[in-house]
């Protein structure tokens, strides 16, 4: 039995049609806020701060290990409803979520370590959604894009350990905006530029130090239009370690709007 934390994007999805095909017993922690789940007969509603309820589930299903996918939004501490070990175990989130984002997964995954429950990788089923190195597009980065990309990636190193941000963009080697909390949606609506057309890059990468079993960066068919309305020539992501939705749309429209796909 395998315990499915989910939260947004389509990645989840992806994982449950697969843990379906392979017939594999599973059970769904919805932390999703729409509940997208519900109608899933195996599916649980819970919440970041009820702990007791979300063990108590696992334990009961004999779950010993979890996987979490999708994006889960840092709640407002202030309305958190919490149960009895979710009181208990409080003080460790808050003083995690402090570092960030993903300070706070990784503490969730030390309370469950601590219950006995593992946490996997969260492509463990699905690992056709990630790219090897190498070009999957028509167009090809030149040696302009090749210094943008370069710049791009030296600032996502020089960022903090627990730093939220995944993705830089760079235009004419000069920054012109890195990821903050809002996500790379706002980022890269903050980039939109008529001026530009077909310049700078996206580069999309782990957080440093992240742990990869979890939130890893995800590009998918909107993330492609939307680099297209910033102007962006070319997107970047790391070598088995982006999760890659709607592969062939993706090339497909980097393709017809003379995009380019790098993995490092």
């Amino acid at each position: 039995m395998i315990g499915l934390i989910f939260g947004e994007t389509k990645f989840p999805i992806e994982i449950l049609k697969k843990v379906k095909k392979k017939r594999l017993s599973y059970l769904i922690i919805d932390l999703s806020k729409e509940k997208k789940f519900k109608k899933d007969k195996k599916s649980f509603s819970a919440s970041i701060g009820q702990f007791g309820k979300i063990i108590n589930i696992l334990k009961e299903n004999k779950c010993k290990k979890v996987l979490f996918a999708g994006k889960v939004t840092k709640p407002n501490f202030s309305k958190l409803k919490l149960d009895l070990k979710g009181i208990y175990y409080f003080p460790r989130i808050i003083k995690a979520s402090k570092l960030g984002d993903a300070a706070i997964l990784k503490e969730i995954i030390k309370i469950l370590s601590e219950q006995n429950i593992k946490t996997v990788n969260s492509l463990i089923y699905n690992p056709e959604l990630t790219l090897k190195k190498g070009n999957y597009s028509n167009i090809k980065p030149n040696k302009h894009d090749h210094k943008d990309i370069q710049k791009a990636i030296k600032t996502l190193s020089r960022l903090g350990n627990y730093n939220y941000s995944q993705g830089v963009v760079v235009r004419n080697k000069k920054v012109i905006r890195i990821e903050s909390k809002g996500g790379t949606e706002h980022m890269l609506r903050k980039c939109k530029s008529k001026k530009y057309k077909n310049n700078g890059v996206l580069v999309k990468f782990p957080k440093k130090k992240q742990d990869l079993r979890i939130d890893l960066p995800t590009v998918g068919l909107n993330t492609f239009k939307q680099c297209k309305s910033a102007g962006l020539k070319g997107i970047v992501i790391k070598n088995k370690q982006n999760i890659f939705l709607e592969k062939k749309e993706c090339i497909d429209f980097a393709n017809k709007n003379k995009i380019f796909i790098l993995v490092k």
